[in-house]
């Protein structure tokens, strides 16, 4: 007789089946599971674990089988066999199995999901890893709560299609929408179909973290001008070609005076300056020349020549002069830090700027004060 046989067999099985209770062998069977599992078994020894194993899956004590489904529900050691036969088991034996044991295929995970059980389908998107073709199957026959289980599941390997297919039955869910947008991994077109239907919190996010085209940061601000949904002045300072930008923006007519108002009220003289030589068809070089170094009548001159207001003019006039001004005393004139110093300054000066725009930027230099790391960051600047 083994040790592993004189230790398990002849104390811990002999007790659980002299046992009448059925508290008393689940006990037993809780202890038997409990001291195989923690065993170094050889193989013969292995083999004979699983034939006590498949007795217990047989008991016809419910308590019995859970305390072995409990015990062992994410152990190596319960074979193929049983796990599906445990899977197959009233749920609060099969829901420890199915969320948790390594046994189960790909193929028995999808014919569970397919048995269309929400319970079942929940417990297999919160698997400490569900597979590709596994979380394609919840996204086509899983319920919801199983598909946002899977889309908040960092260790689910979610294709696009997956992605795709949840939306197409999900899209009207704010849950599932969030906490698809806030995987750490998305495919473009996954984030700009989440950005048309997530809450400003959750679009903030996604505009912030992940990359999204030009061409749908403009259409979407184009949902109620330039200040809602997307801040196009935002998306100018994190894009790496600007003339494409601007150029997109005068395309679909969103190159407006107020947009390049705010832009350089804001500190952000670069997307001024391209959107002057896009309306003026000016190249960028010379633009620059005219708005800084050609005294005071050059950014008249190509203002009046990119067709602006000349009420606004004033307006303009201030923020580049005060651009010009936290330049001299040397300081960086790009990042957060500056553009609200820019900001502040700027509306100190009272401009004579369009209320809605006004607004805007009021609104910004709020959105600052209420986010400490924001404010710190311009202490330390």
């Amino acid at each position: 007789m083994t040790a592993f046989q004189a230790r398990v067999t002849d104390a811990d099985l002999r007790r659980m089946i002299k046992a009448t209770d059925d508290d008393d062998r689940a006990s037993a069977a809780h202890k038997l599971c409990r001291s195989m599992d923690r065993a170094d078994l050889t193989e013969e020894e292995r083999a004979a674990a699983h034939k006590i194993l498949r007795m217990l899956a047989e008991d016809a004590a419910e308590l019995v089988r859970r305390a072995m489904a409990v015990t062992l529900k994410a152990s190596d050691l319960i074979p193929h066999d049983v796990a599906r036969r445990l899977a197959a088991d009233v749920d609060s034996i099969a829901l420890p199995i199915i969320g948790f044991s390594p046994a189960f295929t790909d193929d028995d995970l999808i014919e569970i999901i397919e048995a269309g059980s929400p319970i079942r389908q929940i417990a297999i998107a919160g698997r400490a890893f569900v597979s590709r073709d596994v979380g394609e199957a919840l996204s086509v026959d899983g319920c919801e709560e199983a598909v946002r289980t899977l889309a908040c599941n960092d260790n689910a390997d979610l294709s696009q299609r997956a992605m795709a297919t949840s939306l197409d039955r999900f899209g009207d869910a704010p849950e599932i929408i969030a906490a698809l947008a806030y995987r750490k991994v998305l495919p473009v077109e996954i984030t700009e179909r989440l950005i048309a239907s997530a809450s400003d919190a959750v679009r903030e996010h996604l505009m912030t973290r992940h990359a999204v085209a030009p061409e749908t940061a403009i259409r979407l601000a184009g949902f109620a001008r330039e200040r809602a949904t997307v801040d196009l002045i935002d998306q100018a300072a994190d894009n790496a070609d600007l003339p494409r930008f601007v150029a997109q923006l005068n395309g679909r007519k969103a190159l407006t005076a107020s947009l390049l108002l705010r832009a350089v009220a804001r500190g952000q003289m670069a997307l001024f300056e391209h959107g002057l030589a896009e309306l003026a068809s000016t190249p960028h070089s010379r633009v620059w020349l005219m708005v800084h170094d050609a005294g005071p009548l050059g950014l008249r001159a190509i203002y009046d020549r990119a067709g602006l207001p000349p009420r606004l003019f004033p307006a303009f006039r201030a923020g580049v002069d005060t651009w010009r001004s936290l330049l001299a005393e040397g300081g960086q004139v790009t990042g957060e830090a500056f553009r609200q110093q820019m900001l502040e300054r700027y509306l100190t000066q009272r401009p004579n700027a369009p209320r809605e725009d006004l607004a805007y930027l009021m609104e910004r230099l709020d959105q600052a004060v209420n986010e400490p790391g924001m404010l710190s960051g311009r202490r330390a600047a």
